[in-house]
């Protein structure tokens, strides 16, 4: 449904009330809340007046668009890799910890790559004391790995990604 008429559905939905069952945006909201998504569904749907189930369904769109909007933000993760040019364990940093991200949070990770040659001011902000460095920025908490990732097992407890053995 376009934005547009969703607004318009609000807005009408706003202006010209149910005149049959007032609760039904309240059933729907309790079965969304409670996670039962098709029982929000069928219960919007199965109001008899038209409105009422236009109300209802509008509602639970969105509801369920920015539950889906927060789940894919909470499961985003930021990496920030700091090195010292194109040395070659800065090299072999990156490229493992992009066989690691690829592997383990395909589509779901950003790597930030800091050059700090280039931008030596930065390293202030992050505390940098060594190189090469991946600071884990999300999820929280903020961890910390130095080196050049190249100890696999090592790498995935330290970002959390599998659990201590």
């Amino acid at each position: 449904m376009p934005a547009t008429g969703a607004i318009a559905l609000l807005l009408a939905a706003h202006l010209f009330p149910p005149a049959q069952d007032p609760s039904t945006i309240e059933r729907v909201r309790a079965l969304a809340e409670s996670g039962d998504y098709p029982g929000a569904l069928s219960t919007a749907r199965a109001e008899p007046e038209p409105l009422a189930a236009v109300q209802a369904e509008v509602w639970l769109y969105f509801r369920a668009r920015d539950f889906r909007a927060s789940l894919e933000a909470a499961e985003r993760w930021e990496l920030r890799l700091y090195v010292a040019g194109q040395t070659p364990k800065s090299l072999r940093a990156f490229a493992n910890l992009k066989k690691i991200c690829e592997a383990h949070l395909k589509g779901k990770y950003r790597i930030e790559v800091i050059d700090l040659l280039v931008n030596p001011e930065l390293a202030r902000a992050d505390q940098i004391v060594a190189i090469p460095t991946l600071i884990r920025k999300l999820p929280p908490p903020i961890k910390r790995l130095i080196g050049d990732l190249s100890n696999k097992d090592r790498t995935l407890v330290g970002l959390e990604l599998v659990p201590e053995p």
